[in-house]
């Protein structure tokens, strides 16, 4: 089964964190999708009660994680070849550690999408 990472394709960090992930992360059947042009899988995760303004969402099946618990998952699965990956991974693979610094990560997206001139909710 593929295993997929939503993030906001406007957020340069996200962004680079999900092209990253999937072409040096090591995951098999890693597909990653802008949630920003899939307005539908956004609304059908918003009627579970999870929004992209909160954070990514790594879905595998029916189990979906969200935010830091959705970095966490992604990076305990990460085999990474990048040195970047490579922190990451030792960073976020555990989630107290991800729960921890997530808050700082969604801070820094709210930032540069301000920058952009973009709200942090595709949805509002």
């Amino acid at each position: 089964m593929t295993l997929t990472l939503i993030y906001d394709g406007e957020c340069p960090f996200c962004q680079a964190f999900a092209l990253r992930s999937e072409l040096a992360a090591g995951v098999p059947d890693l597909s990653i999708v802008d949630g920003r042009q899939a307005p539908e899988l956004r609304r059908q995760l918003l009627d579970q009660g999870l929004s992209l303004r909160n954070g990514a969402m790594l879905i595998d099946g029916d189990q979906v994680w969200h935010g830091s618990a959705a970095i966490a998952e992604l990076s305990s699965r990460m085999q990474p070849s990048d040195a970047l990956l490579k922190v990451l991974h030792r960073m976020f693979r555990h989630r107290g550690r991800a729960a921890f610094f997530y808050p700082a990560l969604l801070l820094a997206r709210r930032i540069a999408l301000a920058l952009k001139g973009l709200s942090p909710d595709p949805d509002s």
